[in-house]
């Protein structure tokens, strides 16, 4: 079977590109080259997506299967229309960001979706929920449901997680940035948490698509409570210093960011309005096939990943660690009630 991988030199590309050659298959990945290089085994089609001719060296083939990770509309517009006489199943990486509501635990795929992007560019990271839902209305569109595939993915875990969202509490954990092994933590401990190992969602998106499944489907990994997460992450760096909690009223009156960005909380996200996004329900994926890891394992890894990396870099999720003595300091002194929400 032929699988054309529509990137390939990143992450979540390279991991489906990976997958392909472990299952078997005839790989190709199109992509520009700019992250690094194709898996061992895999052929690589150099290509600039916006470019009219992007699809010129692969149009002239039969594809069982394309994986797409663009968040790009007109990436995806454009190779929909090149591709749609060609290929026999298309699958789109998609997210749960799609969805205009995140407040209810349980909410499944018939969940109401954002408007579309009018455009073909997303210009910012605020324009993504919409991109997608644009992205995943030409695939449709192209394809049909009997030929489609759209996986909405929850957040992305495991070893090259660039993002630092799921290495940050590992690695602090067992780098504590205080003498006593002190770590603060956001007072959400029932705020859910749905990270899939991107070995594993790269896995399902190979088979799913070389057996032919279509629809649309939450890929999302297991509900884990932020306070059990937490534990499970604490477990894995061997810590046994103070956990200190702080109330996100305090924390967002601190200029502490939830989930992402410089000054965060990783995982941490506004409560009651967000008690939904990381708790959707990925029953239909499983009936599907996906078959995830124990998050233990992915954070256990993702920890082993991140102390080979050089500790002074600046990371993309977090605090710093002279931006969380600062705050535990200000806690321990008594100016707020750790605990309290």
């Amino acid at each position: 079977m032929r699988l054309l991988v529509l990137g390939g030199t990143a992450w979540l590309g390279a991991a489906v590109a990976r997958a392909g050659l472990a299952q078997g298959l005839e790989v190709t990945c199109l992509a520009r080259g700019g992250s690094g290089a194709v898996p061992e085994g895999a052929r690589l089609v150099r290509a600039d997506r916006d470019a009219p001719a992007a699809y010129r060296e692969v149009v002239g083939a039969d594809w069982d299967v394309v994986v797409d990770v663009a968040r790009q509309p007109g990436h995806v517009r454009r190779a929909v229309s090149a591709l749609a006489d060609l290929a026999r199943t298309y699958v789109l990486v998609s997210t749960v960001s799609v969805y205009a509501d995140g407040s209810t635990p349980g909410d499944d795929e018939g969940a109401e979706l954002l408007g579309a992007l009018a455009g073909d560019v997303m210009a910012s990271m605020a324009e993504y929920g919409p991109a997608k839902v644009a992205c995943e209305h030409h695939v449709r569109t192209a394809f049909g449901p009997e030929r489609s595939l759209i996986a909405r993915s929850g957040l992305l875990g495991g070893p090259g997680d660039v993002s630092d969202r799921t290495g940050y509490w590992p690695l602090r954990f067992a780098r504590p940035a205080v003498d006593d092994g002190a770590v603060l933590v956001p007072d959400a401990p029932d705020l859910g948490t749905q990270v899939i190992d991107v070995r594993d969602l790269a896995a399902w998106l190979v088979r799913a698509g070389a057996d032919g499944r279509s629809g649309i489907l939450n890929a999302v990994g297991e509900t884990v409570p932020l306070a059990a997460h937490l534990a499970l992450a604490r477990s894995v760096a061997g810590h046994a210093g103070p956990v200190v909690p702080a109330a996100p009223r305090w924390l967002v009156d601190h200029d502490v960011e939830p989930w992402a960005g410089e000054r965060s909380l990783p995982l941490w996200l506004p409560q009651p309005e967000c008690d939904g996004f990381g708790a959707r329900s990925g029953s239909a994926a499983r009936a599907a096939g996906l078959v995830t890891r124990p998050l233990a394992q992915t954070l256990a890894e993702t920890l082993a990943w991140e102390l080979a990396r050089d500790p002074a870099r600046t990371r993309r999720a977090g605090l710093d660690r002279d931006a969380e003595r600062a705050l535990l300091a200000e806690l321990r002194g008594g100016t707020a009630l750790p605990g309290t929400r």
